[in-house]
């Protein structure tokens, strides 16, 4: 527990851990190099506010190149550092007398200055390896503009071209299997993705332009690669409660509404015929319980009414009349409606048993 306790009383946050990490060379000399530039970004013309402008650009031309200011952007430098910022901190120490040399000199900018040409832990912007080479395709067209060389920039790599997906080659000015050629110039090349359809590459875009079909698509000689409808062959490739749904070059096979005992579709108004427990009803399958209940309620309910209309009966007759018809009538609209619209929907259902039978 003592061993355990101490462990935690040392342990490091993951920002001092990233204060503590050693960068690579040319990383670690442009983080000092940043942190100059903030420095000298923030102490530029914050010693005059306004006034008279002559007088103001007459003295900030001697501070902006001054001993005083450069102490200032020194005593901030690596303040502002996240990853690094010990290593920042010891490299200008060491570095302070270069710094001092350029500040004086401003010869080029800092980054060229001390990364590329003084301490030599950089390149040129693409350039590469001990001795600044430069990578494929130097100025405007490094790996085809379709990847990066490695090393770019630093001191390490070998230049070879890293390329991005869908190019290939030394110089990425080639498309790699299951991409076609869109587009060519001299300094360009654009390779798009082969359809979906396609095997073994394609010509051009769309299914029309594959070499060979992927699995679940069959070449027509004029159409090219066509989408097997898997859903449409007379034995089902799904398991029983089971329907199948079709997508490009596959299917997909989803269960059944648990009112349905087989199924064409999603829901409890696409069942081939009802679960145990369930009775069709208005096109749909439904619990017996709940048909029960719904029965139940709409008798109660016009019970309901009619003991309303006797407690009406014995104060005012005619009122009582008058709200007895409207009651009777309500009653014969809302059962013909209901059987209608029953009788409606089993002869849908039906009809569409029939032509899924004649399908099949």
């Amino acid at each position: 527990i003592l061993v355990f306790c101490i462990t935690c009383g040392v342990s490091k946050s993951p920002k001092e851990d990233r204060k503590e990490e050693v960068l690579p060379p040319c990383q670690a000399c442009k983080t000092v190099v940043g942190s100059f530039e903030q420095g000298m970004a923030k102490t530029d013309r914050r010693h005059f506010g306004g006034g008279d402008t002559a007088w103001e650009e007459e003295k900030l031309g001697d501070y902006a190149k001054s001993e005083t200011r450069l102490v200032e952007v020194q005593e901030q430098l690596c303040s502002d550092v996240d990853r690094g910022q010990k290593q920042c901190y010891s490299l200008a120490e060491k570095w302070e007398h270069l710094l001092e040399e350029w500040w004086s000199s401003r010869d080029g900018t800092l980054l060229d200055w001390l990364c590329v040409r003084k301490v030599e832990h950089c390149c040129p912007d693409k350039h590469f390896g001990p001795e600044c080479k430069p990578c494929p395709g130097y100025p405007d067209n490094v790996c085809y503009n379709n990847g990066k060389c490695k090393g770019s920039g630093t001191r390490k790599g070998n230049g070879e071209c890293s390329c991005n997906e869908g190019y290939i080659g030394a110089e990425c000015n080639s498309c790699s299997l299951g991409y076609f050629e869109a587009y060519r110039d001299e300094k360009k090349l654009l390779c798009s993705k082969c359809h979906a359809a396609c095997l073994n590459g394609c010509t051009k875009a769309g299914h029309r332009g594959c070499v060979d079909c992927n699995k679940g698509w069959i070449m027509d000689p004029e159409r090219g690669c066509l989408d097997i409808d898997e859903c449409a062959i007379p034995v089902s490739p799904c398991k029983v409660n089971e329907f199948c749904v079709n997508n490009d070059g596959s299917h997909s096979c989803l269960v059944c509404d648990n009112s349905c005992q087989g199924c064409h579709g999603d829901g409890p108004d696409m069942c081939d015929k009802c679960a145990d427990g369930y009775v069709l009803k208005d096109g749909l399958c439904i619990n017996k319980q709940t048909t029960a209940s719904q029965d139940w309620t709409r008798y109660l309910t016009y019970l309901g009414l009619c003991i309303a209309t006797c407690i009406i009966f014995q104060k005012n007759t005619v009122a009582a009349s008058v709200i007895g018809l409207s009651v009777a009538v309500y009653v014969a609209v809302s059962e013909y409606m209901l059987n209608t619209l029953s009788n409606q929907n089993q002869f849908f259902q039906n009809s569409i048993d029939s032509i899924l039978r004649s399908m099949n």
